[in-house]
């Protein structure tokens, strides 16, 4: 506001002046114009100045913030704060493959006859139990379509061989007497079955006696 002030004192000083050695009108008109002129120019370019300090304090950073990094500058200013991972705002992450064994939905049954046509494989020792490791081409099981390779044989007949070992999981099959032989198994891993999460011998004895 100064420096404005003084071009205009230059103003009106270069008028009283002209007035007094009786310039003629067109002159006075020309020479009031080009200080004028003058003026808005300076104006324009100390305005300018400030604008561009403007400019620097509201443009937005380069990148987001890290919000361990926000200041309360930074909230003022708007500037935004690096947004939180998908996985932090959908809270924890689910294991999509989980099988729940405790639900009946997960097992399957089949009525086979001898021989099967099914090759079973124990378990990991932690674990124990038997699987179907896989199915003879052409044989029963694979014709009949209800059983899959890595499904967990948990009874044979009405009979809970759950983790069981191999032998004695086996002769309940080899000592069934009739025709055909029904198999319960879970459609899941060894973990699921046998962790921490796996199904209760409260549950499965309910489950298999209906």
């Amino acid at each position: 506001m100064k420096y404005i002030y003084l071009n205009c004192i230059i103003v009106l000083s270069a008028t009283t002046s002209i007035s007094a050695f009786s310039v003629s009108q067109q002159s006075q008109f020309a020479i009031s114009n080009r200080m004028i002129c003058r003026q808005r120019a300076e104006t324009a370019l100390s305005m300018g100045l400030f604008d561009g300090v403007k400019g620097a304090f509201s443009a937005p950073p380069s990148s987001a913030i890290d919000s361990e990094r926000e200041t309360p500058i930074d909230r003022w200013m708007g500037w935004n704060v690096k947004p939180m991972d998908d996985a932090s705002q959908q809270g924890p992450i689910q294991d999509d493959g989980f099988v729940d064994s405790m639900d009946a939905v997960n097992y399957v049954t089949a009525s086979i006859a001898k021989p099967m046509g099914i090759v079973f494989e124990e378990n990991d020792e932690e674990f124990g139990g038997i699987f179907v490791l896989s199915l003879n081409e052409g044989g029963v099981a694979e014709q009949d379509g209800n059983i899959k390779p890595g499904d967990q044989l948990v009874a044979v007949n009405d009979v809970n061989v759950n983790g069981f070992k191999f032998d004695p999981a086996l002769n309940e099959i080899i000592k069934s007497e009739g025709e055909q032989t029904k198999l319960t198994l879970f459609r899941g891993t060894q973990e699921q079955l046998y962790g921490p999460t796996g199904a209760s011998q409260e549950w499965l004895e309910e489950f298999i006696s209906k």
